[in-house]
């Protein structure tokens, strides 16, 4: 059989291994060392704004950490987007908070921005205005900051900008993670670069970011011995994964045209056809499309299931876009404001093969896998 291609698989740059030996050869092993601070320095000077970086064990600690710090407590609201991974949506109860999901706007699949304000309209009525506002860039699309921004000043709402996908896109020249009063970054294995598992919190304020390593090294107070006034969690970046971040982002902008690139295939390969490539709505949005997401249109002979079996049958890995976090079980009761296109997409949508590893090989049986599809409408 021919070897399975993924969605989206680690790709190592070289440099990763002379990091990591540094790590072993001056025996920092822990969470904490020069790579850790290595890397927050690279993601600092990347990003190209006045933030400071703080690496983590991954992004949905980092979300977690973003809505302890920005006060969520029992009880409180907590609007999120209900298309997209349900780690956006898991720390709200971790912290005992309540999620409100809000539907897609059609450019961007992202935030819509009226279902937001009915969401924090309602919340209000209640006696409870929103804590926070998790804003998320869907497979590398960034969502619509400038909207998102007014309800937020309007409303006096920190936004969390849930970027875990995006790393590298952005909107008018400004990159995704800066955009929120907090940013999020995910580094695990299937994302744009990696540190095996890991993500990073985008802070404004640089107290903001010593409050951040406090609590996720267990809020050590400062004393002789262990002293602890503050609950706090394991949280923190190891220097061996930092290393591999390190290597990592000196490959960085080859891996944002190589997934860029793999989104240009599909647009050509599909055009004029009843799979439509989702793409950026105009100049202002630079996606870094990590995944190549499409929506088959109700035109086609062919099922979003179907396709997937067809490309299952040939050893190719594709996947339906995010199941909306309405519809899970597990939020079965959570309150939602908006229409029907977030499960509208989850019915038509796929995401197709997108790693900046895929072969000459590779892309030729995707294309023949989709070509059968294409011909037969």
């Amino acid at each position: 059989m021919n070897k399975k291609i993924w969605i989206s698989s680690p790709h190592m740059g070289g440099a990763e291994m002379k990091y990591i030996q540094d790590a072993f050869d001056e025996n920092w092993i822990a969470p904490l060392g020069p790579n850790v601070n290595g890397l927050e320095q690279d993601l600092e000077q990347f990003l190209n704004e006045e933030v400071y970086v703080a690496v983590l064990s991954s992004g949905t600690a980092a979300i977690h950490l973003a809505l302890i710090m920005l006060g969520v407590q029992p009880g409180d609201y907590v609007i999120c987007q209900s298309l997209t991974f349900s780690a956006s949506a898991n720390p709200i109860i971790y912290t005992g908070g309540i999620p409100i999901f809000v539907d897609s706007e059609p450019d961007t699949w992202n935030l819509c921005p009226n279902a937001v304000e009915d969401a924090i309209k309602y919340s209000i009525s209640k006696g409870k205005k929103p804590k926070a506002i998790v804003a998320v860039s869907l497979y590398g699309m960034p969502y619509q900051p400038d909207k998102i921004k007014a309800l937020s000043e309007q409303y006096d709402i920190p936004v969390i900008e849930d970027s875990a996908e995006a790393v590298g896109s952005s909107y008018k020249g400004q990159k995704c993670g800066t955009f929120g009063d907090i940013g999020v970054f995910s580094f695990n294995g299937n994302k744009i670069i990696t540190t095996s598992g890991g993500g990073a919190l985008i802070l404004k304020d640089p107290e903001f970011k010593k409050k951040a390593v406090f609590l996720s090294t267990q809020a050590k107070d400062d004393a002789p011995h262990y002293e602890h006034t503050t609950i706090g969690y394991n949280y923190r970046m190891s220097n061996i994964c930092a290393g591999i971040g390190r290597g990592q982002m000196e490959v960085l902008q080859d891996r944002i045209e190589k997934r860029r690139e793999n989104h240009l295939f599909y647009k050509e390969l599909l055009k004029g056809s009843a799979l439509h490539v989702h793409s950026e709505p105009n100049d202002d949005y630079f996606s870094n499309h990590w995944l190549s997401t499409i929506t088959v249109d109700e035109k086609s002979r062919w099922t979003k299931e179907e396709i997937r079996k067809r490309f299952l049958k040939n050893n190719i890995e594709t996947r339906p876009l995010w199941k909306p976090m309405h519809l899970q079980p597990v939020f079965k009761d959570a309150l939602y404001f908006g229409s029907h296109l977030a499960s509208s997409l989850f019915d038509k949508g796929l995401c197709l093969p997108s790693g900046s590893n895929l072969t000459t090989d590779d892309f030729f049986r995707i294309e023949e896998a989709l070509h059968e599809i294409i011909i037969s409408e």
